[in-house]
């Protein structure tokens, strides 16, 4: 079974965090709702840092609402005090409603201006019981969506399936085996990802297969790196360690000694 904790690369030191599926209804516009809590002493901060999916979210937090675009490397956020955020990780199929240009917002963020999902939301956070207050912030932003985001095209719904197919089968390791899975060219593919994502489609495949390759290194510390290696395609260890280096700015060897400390890099 795959970790739940995929793309974060130290869940020791993560604040409350769950994870909500979409109602069926919106499945094909989000992934997931992702909700972290967080109450840290005065004076301390925790950073987290992760090998995002390379997609967008539309996140809720006590400042506001923000499209928060598809990241090329590690990203970080530093929590303080008292807080949270509710986020919808957007499949293809929702971005073009928030983001004409995804590719303009690599590893950046834009305010939107929804002050009625703002109030929502906070309303729902607001409540006691901790179940029903991420339910619900859960559920009045999905409605947010429904609303305001219509039928989508098939060309979208393809785009949906393109992610799918990179994110769920590590069998797809080139362009050519994602455009033959769905029996379109690879010249579609790179559009679709562009307009869709935001990224190309050989950026997909290798953030698939860095948070992969990522989680069995701290999910299985008794496995060998070549072996590692070889399970995610790379051709040899000294390829995944430079996809470590380049990517998250430390090798394998490195992350897990310091998994290994319980404490992040």
């Amino acid at each position: 079974m795959a970790s739940t904790f995929k793309g974060i690369l130290y869940p020791a030191s993560l604040p409350t965090f769950h994870r909500l599926p979409a109602p069926a209804a919106l499945e094909h516009l989000v992934q997931w709702f992702w909700i972290p809590e967080w109450d840290i002493e005065p004076g301390r901060t925790s950073r987290q840092q992760l090998i995002a999916f390379a997609a967008s979210n539309l996140v809720v937090q006590h400042g506001g609402v923000e499209l928060s675009g598809p990241t090329t490397r590690v990203s970080h956020q530093d929590l303080a005090g008292r807080g949270w955020a509710v986020g919808a990780l957007l499949r293809p199929a929702a971005v073009p409603f928030f983001a004409g240009n995804p590719g303009g917002l690599r590893d950046s963020r834009a305010p939107v201006d929804a002050p009625e999902l703002l109030a929502a939301v906070a309303q729902a956070m607001a409540l006691k019981d901790p179940e029903k207050r991420r339910a619900d912030a859960a559920a009045v932003f999905a409605e947010w969506l429904a609303d305001r985001i219509p039928e989508v095209s098939r060309e979208a719904l393809l785009a949906n399936a393109m992610a799918e197919a990179i994110d769920g089968n590590p069998d797809l390791v080139r362009i050519e085996d994602v455009a033959g899975l769905l029996a379109v060219s690879t010249r579609t593919l790179q559009r679709m990802a562009a307009k869709y994502v935001g990224v190309s489609p050989a950026a997909l495949i290798r953030r698939r297969r860095l948070q992969e390759a990522a989680d069995r290194a701290r999910t299985h510390p008794e496995l060998e790196l070549a072996a590692i290696a070889a399970e995610f395609g790379y051709a040899d260890q000294a390829h995944l360690a430079g996809d470590f280096q380049r990517f998250l700015g430390f090798t394998p060897s490195n992350y897990r000694k310091t998994v290994a400390r319980g404490s992040s890099l």
